[in-house]
């Protein structure tokens, strides 16, 4: 009996491994919201020497800890320091560094370095948004039969 020929299939088989869903932020690999960490302090003002002594002993470590964060050290002269905090929703923490120890700095760091970007909603009495009427529906002086009358 002779072979039938058979022509090659018109797409290609299909793997089970490329119908699943990509893993999203959190599920397989964290991906760190903050991009880029900026301290700002003068070399002449008392109010900058905690965050000087900071820079020079605790911010190399905290970069090599966190190499996806750019760390830039810049001089703002007769200014108070400060770290900002730039994050891949194109938003920025500013906070105020003014006599703060060292060890309220490392903490200032880790919430910047924590933090999510996102803009801070308050938790109690959020506003209730309805997208049907109310169930007796919306009141109007002009849908009663008889006017109020004062």
């Amino acid at each position: 009996m002779p072979r039938l020929f058979r022509f090659p299939p018109a797409t290609p088989p299909i793997n089970k491994r490329s119908l699943l869903a990509k893993a999203s932020n959190g599920h397989q690999s964290f991906i760190p919201q903050i991009r880029k960490l900026v301290f700002e302090y003068c070399d002449n003002w008392p109010s900058s020497a905690n965050l000087r002594s900071y820079i020079y002993n605790h911010a190399e470590q905290v970069a090599r800890e966190n190499p996806h964060v750019e760390f830039v050290v810049k001089q703002r002269p007769s200014k108070e320091p400060i770290i900002r905090g730039f994050y891949l929703n194109n938003r920025d923490k500013v906070i105020g560094l003014k006599d703060f120890e060292v060890t309220q700095i490392q903490q200032k760091v880790q919430l910047l370095l924590d933090a999510s970007g996102a803009k801070i909603v308050p938790l109690k009495r959020k506003t209730v948004v309805s997208t049907t009427e109310a169930a007796r529906g919306i009141w109007s002086g002009f849908h009663v039969p008889e006017p109020y009358k004062i």
